[in-house]
């Protein structure tokens, strides 16, 4: 095979080369191979040639076929016939459903104002910048939120924070934007990672391919993991920082005090790329180690040793995850990790934390189209009234908890009237207090749900249900990082289309004004930087200008250029900020007032919150709530992944549900004894919002004092309608956790560190399951938390 070549023929087989970004999927655009046989997915293989996943495939991309071909998808637009909740839809043309849709959005923009239109998407894979767009330049509101994400609690907080920090977002460097990948002679390999808050080779999260640091291991690289449950990467580390959930910010303050009070710091670069370290040494030495192992429960041994491995280490890396969001503390914990790298110059070198922009510029995205809303609007976006990083656009998203007390509260600053969810099975996974957001979802005017299978979501609150098609039904492209990547269509399932196809088709007839492309194409490659002079009227990216090696021009290659090519790697360099090449004055330094990296955000200090790293206690804890934790006296923590999911997705097929059939909860042995309570018993988990059952799955690499609970369950096999739901309130972790407990800056959420108690589930415990508690006597009864 030609490496040039992207589509041939293997006897009866189409075979061609692509990239896969969901859905269904994850968070990585990995190289495959898709073999077709007239029109219909056969058989998925990974792409050898390409150097991103070098051929390697997790099974959630190999079993794509069972989700292709799956006859539970949504085939064709359906319209409800009957009462929310009761499963009862009518099928209806793409028109008439536009009608609908068009109809109902015109006459709330008349009666209520666009702004109290809402656009919801699931993880923001491949629908980073349509879904927005659709929501600012189409609806015309400025309220596109992640799915009632509490606190934003993904990746955000870490986003927000570096944008103030930095100016830029840093990744660990596995050489990863060399498109001769480990070959290239400017890498080096890091001698020490520290795996913070993540399990990459399951999560394969925010585009890291978590293969690459089993590559680096085989390499040489040593390992440090700071994670409340033993993985296998923790297994193989040096060290094994097993941290109360929620603690993570006392505990990068502990390291930071090591290397500062030892002297393990980068001098030089301290002191020419970095300002406020005075402070931040006067913040960390409020932290000794022997504090530290009283808040996080790491003995004070561990967290030495480890700092000073990592400290001594040329050079290091940090690969951190969700769990740093996922805690009150979002904001300040990644302060204080971004701290370790920046004290000890791995900074943008190689083999350390390198700064990672999308290849070719093209890939930021949720700002997509704001320009389409006018100013005064733009001040209205929810979030704003009280979180001054929304207010001054450091963030464009809209802030979901706000968005849920405003619909409970009856419209208060306004109502809100529509929701467009697209892709997001809301209340099964992205949003916490579970019945708490149906409950709202429940009341709003009219809501459309856009996605692959009716979901509890859906069947609970839709009014429109559209089909989409999944990746390989869809002509796209995605950066994040590098390389650009095309997404290339090459079967179609009935009706369903891609959400490109959706947000056009519907765009031109809410505003055709601001969707002048005829085909999908056209909106990719104006969204790739080219035909700037042919829609000037539309939103303009800014082009990086950069050569293109192979085309020789600055405009861009086109999208079919890109398709035919797969994947096409920017240039990179090492030490940006000593190269002028981060700022816009192309002056050496960081993109900052100061030119630094500020280890004291000035920002924040201007906006009344702490400009330096600092650990607050979880809202809920053994040492914030000691009399709540008598009541519930396990620290639960939930999200970890699994090999056979993505959050809610492939519960449909049954491959994955062969090998991982039930939702587990993860137990210490001598907790699960004193409890009455064997391996493979039904137990209900609960704390004082609500309950949910999973099964025991009993461990001694867990914590006694700590239990790990699943997410994203539901039973696609159960029945539909109210009040079963499929299942969906039944064992869903979010019963339990919590909307509107927020950091100071509107970021993070508590979902990693709450309390609970554990009981076995018996007859006469079990007579009145979640879903009929929720859907049929009001959920449970308690006192809700407020911002």
């Amino acid at each position: 095979m030609s490496e040039k070549q992207w589509q041939w023929q293997e006897g009866e087989y189409t075979v061609t080369r692509s990239t896969h970004w969901s859905g269904p999927g994850c968070h990585d655009g990995c190289g495959l191979l898709y073999y077709t046989k007239d029109g219909k997915l056969i058989k998925v293989e990974g792409d050898l040639d390409n150097p991103y996943n070098m051929g390697r495939l997790c099974m959630r991309c190999l079993n794509q076929t069972e989700a292709y071909n799956n006859p539970q998808r949504v085939k064709w637009p359906l319209k409800r016939v009957g009462e929310r909740g009761e499963n009862k839809w009518e099928r209806i043309s793409w028109d008439e459903a536009y009608d609908i849709i068009v109809e109902k959005v015109r006459y709330i923009q008349k009666e209520w104002g666009p702004e109290t239109i809402i656009g919801l998407e699931g993880t923001g894979r491949n629908i980073i910048w349509q879904t927005p767009y659709l929501t600012y330049a189409a609806f015309g509101s400025p309220n596109y939120v992640l799915g009632f994400l509490a606190g934003d609690a993904c990746y955000l907080p870490r986003a927000a924070q570096q944008a103030v920090m930095n100016s830029d977002f840093f990744v660990t460097d596995c050489a990863q934007f060399f498109e001769e990948r480990y070959d290239n002679p400017e890498f080096v390999n890091p001698e020490v990672i520290i795996i913070w808050g993540n399990n990459p080779i399951i999560t394969n999260g925010d585009g890291f391919f978590g293969h690459w640091i089993v590559d680096e291991m085989r390499m040489g690289s040593k390992l440090i993991v700071v994670d409340p449950r033993l993985t296998w990467l923790a297994a193989r580390a040096e060290y094994w920082l097993q941290i109360r959930p929620g603690t993570d910010c006392a505990l990068a303050l502990g390291m930071i005090n090591v290397i500062i009070s030892e002297d393990l710091y980068d001098h030089d670069f301290v002191e020419n790329w970095c300002s406020g370290f005075d402070e931040l040494t006067e913040r960390a030495a409020e932290y000794p180690p022997e504090k530290v192992e009283e808040i996080t429960w790491v003995p004070k041994e561990t967290l030495i040793a480890a700092s000073r491995r990592y400290a001594t280490a040329k050079p290091a890396a940090i690969q951190w995850g969700l769990a740093v969001d996922q805690q009150v503390t979002g904001i300040a914990t990644a302060q204080a990790i971004n701290s370790l790298w920046a004290i000890t110059g791995n900074t943008d070198v190689p083999g350390g934390n390198i700064i990672a922009k999308s290849g070719f510029n093209v890939d930021d995205g949720y700002s997509c189209g704001l320009n389409w809303v006018p100013k005064e609007l733009q001040e209205k976006r929810f979030g704003n009234e009280n979180f001054p990083l929304k207010k001054y656009g450091l963030a464009s998203t809209a802030h979901g908890d706000s968005i849920l007390r405003a619909i409970e509260n009856g419209g208060d600053p306004y109502p809100v009237k529509m929701l467009w969810l697209q892709t997001t099975n809301t209340f099964a996974n992205m949003s916490s207090e579970a019945p708490r957001v149906y409950q709202a979802m429940k009341s709003v005017y009219f809501n459309v749900v856009v996605d692959l299978f009716m979901t509890p979501t859906a069947v609970a609150c839709a009014d429109i249900v559209l089909p989409a098609g999944m990746s390989a039904e869809r002509d796209s492209f995605r950066a994040w990082f590098a390389p650009l990547r095309a997404i290339t269509k090459i079967c179609d399932y009935e009706e369903a289309k891609s959400d490109e196809q959706i947000c056009l088709e519907l765009g031109k007839r809410l505003h055709p004004e601001a969707f002048p492309w005829e085909t999908v194409a056209d909106w990719i490659n104006w969204k790739m930087g080219n035909d700037k002079d042919k829609y000037p009227d539309a939103f303009q990216i800014e082009w990086s200008g950069k050569t293109y090696k192979e085309r020789g021009k600055t405009q861009g290659l086109t999208y079919d250029e890109l398709k035919h090519k797969v994947y096409v790697y920017p240039e990179w360099q090492y030490k940006k900020y000593e190269k002028g090449l981060l700022r816009r004055d192309r002056q050496p330094g960081f993109n900052t007032a100061d030119g630094k990296i500020q280890l004291y955000i000035d920002l924040f200090d201007a906006f009344d919150i702490d400009p330096l790293p600092v650990h607050i206690e979880p809202p809920e804890s053994p040492y914030s709530t000691p009399d709540l934790y008598k009541e519930y006296p396990l620290v639960l923590t939930s999200g970890a992944r699994s090999f056979e999911f993505f959050h809610s997705e492939h519960r449909q097929q049954p491959t994955m549900r062969m090998f991982h059939p039930q939702p587990l909860v993860e137990v210490h042995p001598d907790t699960a004894e004193k409890l009455g309570i064997k391996d493979g018993d039904w137990v209900w988990i609960e704390s004082f919002r609500g309950r949910c059952k999973q099964i025991a799955k009993l461990v001694r690499t867990i914590d006694p004092r700590v239990v790990s609970a699943e997410h994203g369950w539901w039973f696609p096999e159960k029945e539909a309608a109210e009040p079963s739901l499929f299942g969906v309130f039944d064992s869903n972790i979010n019963n339990l956790t919590s909307q509107c407990q927020n950091g100071p800056a509107g970021y993070g959420a508590p979902n990693k560190g709450l309390l609970c108690r554990i009981y076995k589930c018996t007859e006469e415990n079990s007579k009145v399951m979640p879903g009929e508690q929720v859907t049929r006597k009001g959920g449970w009864e308690y006192v809700r938390a407020t911002f």
